[in-house]
């Protein structure tokens, strides 16, 4: 499986609460739902869409799974909801229990053997393995070099501070820049892919 990555990033890299206020205030942090006046159905939607029509799996931390298992089962009927809601489901937690696993088709991965489950599950035959918020998670998975395309729309707002997903251990990680895509709110889509070490 392909390990695919896909974040709403600010233009100083922040990817922090971007659906909505109190979504995730750690840190104090108080711009939650920043993405909104940026989204645009075509592109930035489209982007979504393009992303879980090629996804076999979903792969979430914590509190995204939370986030999502907490929206998208009410919304039965609508074609992105009903995908959503039928693809099988990765949870990393430690502190998850079995029993707390309501949202259809979802499995835990226990957090202290994330890494190597989610290496196996990416050595498995089937299409992508999307990951959408999950920041730190998504930071592990590009430390560990187990991500294949990183999409990114990025969009025309600092936020002066806020989670991340890159790495911050002093390696250098080279990417391809595979396809960007401008939206008429100014966000860029820009898809990448590591490029293979010589």
């Amino acid at each position: 499986m392909r390990i695919v990555i896909s974040e709403f990033m600010s233009l100083d890299g922040v990817v922090q609460a971007p659906g909505g206020q109190g979504e995730d205030t750690d840190g104090g942090f108080a711009h939650g739902g920043w993405t909104h006046p940026f989204f645009d159905p075509e592109v930035v939607g489209g982007t979504f869409d393009d992303a879980l029509s090629q996804a076999e799996a979903l792969l979430f931390g914590r509190r995204t799974w939370r986030a999502m298992a907490a929206a998208w089962p009410d919304r039965a009927g609508d074609p992105f909801a009903d995908r959503m809601n039928s693809l099988p489901k990765y949870v990393v937690s430690r502190t998850l229990g079995d029993d707390e696993l309501t949202w259809d088709n979802t499995t835990r991965i226990p957090g202290d053997e994330a890494v190597a489950q989610i290496r196996k599950l990416r050595e498995a035959d089937g299409g992508d393995l999307l990951v959408m918020g999950s920041s730190a998670l998504a930071r592990t998975l590009l430390g560990e070099g187990l991500v294949d395309e990183l999409r990114l729309m990025i969009m025309p707002v600092l936020l002066g501070g806020g989670k991340r997903i890159f790495p911050d251990d002093g390696a250098l990680r080279t990417l391809e820049l595979v396809s960007t895509v401008t939206s008429g709110t100014g966000v860029n889509v820009c898809t990448y892919r590591p490029v293979a070490e010589a």
